[in-house]
């Protein structure tokens, strides 16, 4: 068995790739330019990878290909019926990241609605120090018990931030696909109404793509708190920008893009060095246990599909 590990740099240096390296030939690639991928799969039986895109332009020189599995539970960067019609089987990760994504989502909603960066702020700078008041109490702040958090997305992420929201007193409703769970469950728009703090949870898809857009954002609490950790694309990015800096919204944390890194022209650039902003770097996914829990699963993915098992296939 050849194996291809293609951006090995975005799982980070101090994770053991051992296991999969032991399945077979393996060639590791800390990146791949776009124009070297289709050479780096010739040959190549199983194809490993986290952002790189794959679909025809790159996948059709590939005929030794049996395998791709993506180091994510997200798999929009894949042409998955191109690979389908094409005897290319695809298995993703699903669940890995759940605690991470969860504590990445919370972090951002309390840093947020503590104004924490501020208070921080006043204390390295100096200021605290020179002012001779023992406490600051300006910006004032108010406690996630007094505020409705509305969960859009009702999947194992969705549920765990959910459940995290109610231990902290918030009253919690979730918007899903699916006419069940243990919260009360609204339409989009009716949860953006109602919603001090909404966070984002949702696959990137046909329905979902820019499902969060100039009317949408109107729709929302004037000072409400929008956090993405889905998908950069699930929202109109620059209507998001133009919320922010209107007032509309009262804050905003985000660890996706739709296009990462950003560049110089994308709309956030006007966010950056906001108190009332908290952007990421498409870190959410990465704790320590959730990539080791990732490569693991990846092993068990190759090896369970040369034993003919269908393990976590979606292109099924």
């Amino acid at each position: 068995m050849k194996i291809a590990i293609l951006d090995a740099a975005t799982l980070g240096a101090d994770i053991d790739l051992s296991p999969i390296a032991a399945l077979g030939e393996t060639e590791i690639r800390e990146t791949t330019p776009p124009e070297l991928v289709a050479k780096a799969l010739e040959g190549k039986n199983v194809a490993v990878l986290n952002k790189i895109k794959l679909g025809e332009k790159n996948l059709s020189g590939a005929k030794d290909l049996k395998l791709i599995c993506v180091a994510a539970t997200g798999y929009d960067n894949i042409d998955v019926p191109w690979c389908a019609a094409h005897g290319i089987a695809v298995a993703n990760v699903p669940g890995y990241s759940t605690p991470s994504v969860c504590q990445l989502t919370l972090s951002m909603a309390l840093y947020l609605t503590t104004h924490l960066g501020v208070y921080r702020d006043w204390v390295h700078s100096g200021a605290y120090s020179a002012s001779g008041t023992a406490n600051r109490l300006t910006p004032p702040y108010h406690e996630i018990a007094s505020m409705t958090w509305g969960v859009v997305g009702g999947g194992a992420i969705g549920t765990s931030v959910a459940r995290a929201a109610e231990a902290m007193g918030a009253r919690v409703l979730m918007c899903r696909r699916k006419n069940e769970g243990d919260y009360p469950l609204r339409d989009i728009d009716s949860l953006l109404k109602e919603s001090d703090i909404v966070s984002l949870h949702v696959p990137l898809g046909d329905s979902t793509r820019g499902m969060i857009d100039k009317r949408r954002l109107r729709l929302m609490k004037d000072g409400a708190i929008l956090i993405n950790a889905a998908r950069g694309a699930v929202t109109d990015e620059a209507a998001v920008a133009e919320a922010l800096l209107s007032g509309k919204l009262g804050g905003f944390g985000c660890d996706v893009y739709s296009a990462e890194p950003f560049g110089k022209d994308h709309p956030f650039q006007a966010l950056l060095g906001l108190e009332n902003v908290c952007l990421t770097p498409h870190m959410a996914w990465g704790s320590v246990e959730a990539r080791r829990r990732c490569v693991m699963t990846m092993a068990e993915n190759i090896r369970a599909f040369f034993e003919g098992r269908g393990l976590n296939r979606v292109d099924l």
